[in-house]
């Protein structure tokens, strides 16, 4: 066996042996075969591959900009050989994919999760899964063919345009930019920021959300999406957004301005007014791939963790850290908190499945919220073990923080989430208020009936002083 699969003290248990008690009946024999080799390519190939990839990439922003690692398409050579590719797709919503329901993909999610380049190694990796979904769900056959082909062969890479740097974005209807008819073409002007993904060279593709119909009466159809190459002309980049230092090279998170950009009618996707269901559509899978992979975070910064509690060369007060009680304490409540997660992101999942996106928006929002709290939490235990190494460059706690952190931004920041789920949660109110004086009564009548009165059993009545001699 591979030291680099050893997870246990027992040696190796794989993947398909911890899949979830409540998970296994959903799972194929295909899907969990292939999820031990997922683990196996991501442990054995991916991780170690981390480092090359940070190296190849270059020192200068230009040269970070301008890079394509080549053990990236290596590493892409033989996750197509091992039948790992696409496999974000869902078969019971799409022929395109790997046959794998969202459930399955999930726990396959999770260690893709551990690595830097594992998600893109297998072409599953954000923002080209939600664009992919789009062009896939949404698109037209010529649509596909230019660009969603090409997109699930790996060619090429895309850009998902919302967000606004002048406006609150969280509240999709206040976006600007403008989708102007103009003959046989759209022009689009304005501008747009966290396009991730734009920086890199092979991104040929931007699906990009802005306004058709401003002054429509109804706020959820003024928008659309379009599909603008990166080739149209008046597009300017004009730099990229760190991540608290971080810069992502070379997908990073461009800010971007079309001026007058041009594109033909035909990359129009569903029709005008249709942008508010698209962009709902992609963003409930995005949200939960995104759950999976910070489950992956958390556990790899739970491992890091454990690798510090127990070495020998660093003893605080003459004890492993492991010898501390409040580092044990640490590292069970991270055991809890991290397979409480999993469960809520694979209970989420079945829903998708059984119905999809829309019908789970419950859960999708649930773990949206969950999730990134957990893998903050347990990635900051496992810094605060190595303590100034944990900051530093010399472990991957650091900028794994960085990219948690942003999860409670991206795809709608928590409050939308948590306002939403309150406000539904509490329209269970009055059914609820009705419902338990409905039982106080019966319970009530049932008192009398039983003879045994409805006082309550600790009442004393007791009185102070003397009655009053008037």
């Amino acid at each position: 066996m591979s030291e680099l699969l050893v997870n246990s003290e027992k040696g190796h248990i794989s993947a398909s042996q911890r899949i979830p008690a409540i998970a296994r009946p959903f799972v194929s024999e295909r899907a969990a075969a292939t999820l031990d080799r997922v683990e196996k390519f991501v442990e054995e190939e991916c991780i170690p591959a981390d480092e090359v990839f940070m190296r190849q990439i270059g020192e200068t922003t230009q040269q970070r900009f301008s890079s394509h690692p080549s053990v990236l398409e290596d590493l892409k050579s033989k996750a197509q050989e091992l039948g790992l590719w696409n496999m974000f797709l869902p078969k019971n919503h799409f022929k395109e994919g790997a046959g794998f329901s969202n459930l399955e993909y999930g726990l396959m999610a999770e260690y893709l999760g551990k690595s830097r380049v594992a998600s893109e190694a297998t072409n599953c990796a954000a923002p080209d899964t939600g664009n992919m979904e789009v062009i896939a769900k949404y698109g037209s056959e010529q649509q596909k063919r230019r660009w969603l082909d090409p997109l699930l062969q790996g060619k090429i890479r895309s850009a998902f345009l919302m967000t606004e740097p002048q406006v609150a974005s969280s509240d999709a209807t206040n976006i600007e930019m403008t989708i102007t008819k103009d003959g046989d073409e759209y022009v689009l002007n304005g501008q747009k920021w966290w396009s991730s993904g734009i920086g890199d060279p092979r991104c040929e593709i931007y699906i990009v959300l802005g306004k058709t119909d401003p002054k429509n009466s109804n706020k959820y159809a003024q928008q659309s999406v379009i599909l603008v190459p990166h080739t149209a002309a008046g597009i300017t980049i004009h730099r990229m957004l760190s991540v608290m230092g971080f810069d992502d090279a070379p997908h990073g998170h461009g800010h971007v301005s079309f001026n007058n950009v041009r594109v033909p009618a035909s990359n129009m996707v569903l029709g005008e007014g249709r942008g508010f269901e698209i962009i709902q559509g992609r963003l409930g899978p995005g949200r939960i791939h995104h759950a999976m992979r910070s489950i992956g975070a958390a556990e790899k910064a739970l491992e890091w963790m454990l690798a510090r509690l127990n070495d020998e060369r660093k003893k605080p007060f003459g004890k492993l850290l492991s010898e501390h009680g409040i580092m044990l304490e640490r590292v069970a409540r991270s055991r809890i908190e991290i397979d409480a997660a999993r469960l809520a992101v694979l209970n989420a999942a079945i829903k998708i499945d059984e119905s999809d996106a829309k019908g789970a928006l419950k859960e999708i929002a649930e773990v949206k919220v969950l999730v990134p709290h957990v893998n903050l939490t347990v990635i900051d235990r496992a810094i605060q073990a190595y303590g100034g190494g944990g900051v530093s460059q010399d472990t991957p706690l650091a900028q794994m923080y960085a990219l948690g952190r942003t999860m409670r931004i991206v795809d709608g920041p928590d409050e939308v989430h948590i306002l939403q789920l309150g406000r539904n949660e509490n329209k269970r109110g009055k059914a609820h208020k009705s419902r338990i004086e409905a039982q106080k009564k019966k319970g009530a009548d049932l008192c009398r009936q039983y003879g045994v009165g409805t006082a309550d059993v600790l009442s004393l009545e007791r009185k102070s002083g003397e009655k009053s001699k008037l």
